[in-house]
């Protein structure tokens, strides 16, 4: 297996006013490609919704079913009216193409040309312009390296700053630029979406004159994760748990009392708390030797989760634990900026301390938490492993 993989992040902000993005990404994923569609409805509001939302649906599910390019492109063709106003299509439109993690194939319509930074320099990328259906789009085909960054958008971006900062907008030169800067210090490919928009947002006064989008690709090697959460059902299975955890390859978390006390028996290693109370309402963390990170269970992943669903959202609370050194912020920096494949070991005993009818802690909370996190992790393009005990 190839050692790489495409760490894909996006964001949308909305014409100002309008309820509707008219902008849409759609990514499907099967076992050795994904396709990601960005697509522009013409206008903003409803009508553009629909339309990008229609196109990217459109040319995502052809695409993943292995039908060809041109047959996507025409059947779009086909589809999409033209506007009988402007005399432009109702929809323009990226495509990458992600084949083995090895090389993408870019296909643009319309939209700003994709911006391609290797080695931390922006780079051209050669272009063939082809017809399909009277439309003039480019195809391009990149052997993919790790660290490459593909940043693709909406034409919001280079409109973003029309007469208030910038007379003519911010150029893709510009933008290219402004990323360039960024590609060295490592962000995620959603940190490195959001910050984009975010600017453009700045430059619109926060009043955006079009739906704005970016999307960003990030090639990179493959990080393992574990994280073991509750003892086993049956104490006889402690060390089957133990063993299988440890030796996984990558990054060990566990969390939770009773679990960390059993991992440091297993490895006969003290398990030595921590007496900061970094964040008045996460519990402290603790330390064994030859594990990464010890926390709490239940009140800390709970927090995880929050911070997860918001970074797959409005990515509004990244401040909070980009920089936290409590355990919730901990793992989601392991979780969200690290890793890529993450592996949960839960075990499904019944904690005595949980069922004082007093405590809104349950058993089944524990199990979604479980669910929901690696949900959300899904979304965020992890590739996820639970084995329950």
């Amino acid at each position: 297996m190839n050692n790489l993989c495409a760490d894909i992040g996006f964001k949308s902000i909305n014409h100002a006013g309008e309820q509707l993005c008219g902008d849409h990404i759609d990514i499907v994923e099967n076992d050795d490609s994904t396709v990601i569609v960005l697509a522009d409805g013409l206008g903003s509001g409803v009508k553009a919704s629909i339309l990008s939302t229609l196109t990217s649906k459109i040319i995502s599910t052809m695409l993943a079913a292995g039908l060809p390019l041109e047959d996507c492109v025409s059947t779009i063709a086909g589809t999409l009216p033209i506007c009988s106003v402007r005399g432009v299509a109702y929809s323009t439109f990226t495509i990458i193409h992600i084949i083995n993690n090895e090389t993408a194939v870019l296909i643009q319509y319309d939209n700003p040309l994709s911006i391609l930074i290797r080695n931390e320099k922006v780079c051209d990328y050669p272009r063939t312009e082809m017809n399909i259906g009277g439309k003039k789009i480019y195809r391009s085909e990149i052997r993919l390296q790790e660290n490459d960054l593909i940043i693709s958008m909406s034409d919001g971006c280079p409109h973003a700053g029309i007469g208030l900062a910038y007379n003519f907008g911010w150029k893709r030169e510009d933008i290219a630029a402004f990323m360039e800067m960024l590609a060295p210090v490592g962000y995620t490919a959603k940190t490195l979406s959001t910050i984009l928009v975010d600017e453009c947002d700045n430059l619109y006064g926060h009043e955006p004159g079009d739906d704005t989008t970016a999307c960003v690709v990030r090639i990179r090697r493959r990080v393992p994760m574990n994280i073991l959460f509750g003892p086993p059902s049956n104490k006889d299975d402690c060390d089957r748990m133990m063993s299988l955890f440890f030796s996984k390859e990558g990054k060990h978390i566990i969390c939770g009392g009773t679990t960390s006390t059993i991992a440091s028996q297993w490895l006969k290693k003290p398990l030595v708390a921590s007496l900061s109370f970094e964040h008045s309402d996460v519990p402290p963390i603790a330390t064994i030797e030859g594990v990464d990170l010890v926390t709490e269970g239940v009140i800390t992943v709970n927090r995880v989760l929050e911070y997860a669903k918001d970074h797959i959202g409005e990515n509004l609370l990244y401040e909070k634990w980009s920089h936290g050194r409590d355990g919730a912020s901990l793992i989601s920096r392991m979780l969200f900026e690290e890793a890529t494949d993450i592996n949960f070991y839960v075990g499904r005993a019944i904690n005595p301390a949980h069922q004082n009818p007093e405590l809104p802690i349950n058993f089944n909370i524990k199990m979604n938490l479980v669910q929901e996190l690696s949900k959300a992790l899904g979304e965020m393009g992890k590739h996820i492993k639970v084995s329950y005990f």
